[in-house]
């Protein structure tokens, strides 16, 4: 099924791909709700548990609906393999762990999701793996933080929440060049804008939890890339350590992907006008969105995305006592923490995605106590801004 597909469209492979028709002719993708499964012989299964037959064995590493949600993925990626993990956290840990050993160190971007950079600090750290902090969009930062023992640079892009954007061809090279390992978060723009791998990188990872379920249902996560370090390597941990996706997870993820290029362009065009009008706010000092001629990547953006995505930070000029003003009197937005959804959500980042860093890690971040962010779900533009008039008049 995959091979059949794979010359053609995105929309087209995000419906198709990975699906093989049971015996009953479904045409909606089945779940297999299963914890394990039988073999006709015991010789079938000493060949299945020795890898010397391809099949079902046990639903920690092996279910035919995850396997659907890895095949799709992998193809709107590029890539050669796809693991499923239980959310976005667990696809970076499998990732890390498969990865990396003791006295290896990482080079991350500062602009990170707070929790995160918790991982790296807090508990990879207990394994003897070391991470240093750079600039984003400072190429000589990362070229001066690479020691002899980095395996690996990561970072998102757009940035969470400043919507700063790497040069993923230049960080690329970069990579080869010092014999490491480029790994890109790529949960703002999902496939349907950017395609990290077609830039050099190579590993991508998603919180599926967001605009690839869509609609604020599952958590999940995945990891993408080639046949051995993602295929192998990624796979050997989820196998042996099971932070495992559920196949009613992976089913709604499925369904989720059918609709991701549409969504993402309407997500995109809402964003981008609604970043216009908050320009236009008296209370914003600062609109943070890379489809905005005002953003310092603006161009780079147009380059390596097909749009500019669906989440827009801005910051207050009266600061957090302001902000929160503004997010207390919303008659319907959505406050919560998660991006992604349908319907629209606002933010504090300040005491929420990113409330466990130091306030110093913050202030390098560029998380100020007045920045709020917004998810752009795809509710009537106007009816979006007319709730927002309404916490710009409580300030």
């Amino acid at each position: 099924m995959t091979e059949e597909f794979k010359d053609k469209g995105f929309a087209t492979r995000a419906v198709r791909v990975g699906h093989r028709r049971t015996p009953e002719g479904e045409q909606s993708e089945p779940i297999f709700p299963t914890s394990s499964f039988t073999f006709d012989s015991a010789e079938q299964a000493a060949a299945r548990f020795a890898g010397d037959e391809p099949g079902n064995i046990y639903s920690r590493f092996t279910n035919p609906t995850v396997r659907t949600f890895e095949e799709r993925l992998a193809t709107l990626e590029g890539g050669e393999s796809c693991v499923a993990t239980s959310s976005g956290m667990s696809a970076i840990l499998s990732t890390m762990m498969a990865l990396l050993e003791t006295g290896d160190h990482v080079v991350s971007s500062m602009s990170i999701f707070g929790t995160t950079r918790v991982l790296f600090d807090k508990y990879l750290s207990k394994f003897g793996i070391s991470t240093d902090y750079v600039k984003l969009t400072n190429l000589d930062d990362w070229k001066q933080a690479i020691k002899p023992e980095t395996k690996i640079l990561f970072l998102e892009t757009p940035s969470n929440p400043l919507n700063e954007i790497a040069d993923l061809a230049a960080l690329s090279a970069l990579a080869k060049q010092n014999d490491c390992l480029l790994v890109v978060d790529n949960c703002f723009c999902t496939p349907a804008l950017q395609q990290p791998l077609a830039l050099g990188a190579d590993i991508v990872v998603h919180s599926a939890t967001k605009y690839i379920d869509g609609q604020g249902r599952c958590i999940g996560g995945a990891v993408v890339g080639d046949a051995e370090l993602v295929g192998e390597q990624v796979y050997g941990f989820l196998r042996t350590a099971g932070p495992t996706m559920s196949p009613f997870n992976a089913w709604t993820f499925i369904k989720g992907l059918e609709t991701l290029d549409l969504r993402m362009k309407a997500h995109s065009a809402s964003a981008l006008e609604l970043a216009q009008w908050l320009e236009q706010q008296a209370a914003v000092s600062k609109v943070f969105y890379a489809g905005l001629p005002s953003h310092p990547q603006h161009a780079l953006a147009k380059k390596q995305q097909s749009a500019f995505g669906g989440i827009i930070a801005f910051e207050i000029k009266g600061g957090k006592a302001d902000a929160w003003k503004l997010i207390n009197a919303l008659e319907w937005l959505s406050i919560t923490a998660n991006l992604g959804d349908s319907k629209t959500t606002i933010t504090h980042p300040a005491t929420t995605t990113h409330g466990r860093l130091s306030e110093e890690d913050r202030a390098l971040s560029g998380i100020t106590d007045g920045m709020l962010r917004i998810s752009v779900g795809l509710e009537t533009i106007d009816d979006i801004k007319a709730d927002l008039s309404r916490g710009f008049a409580a300030i």
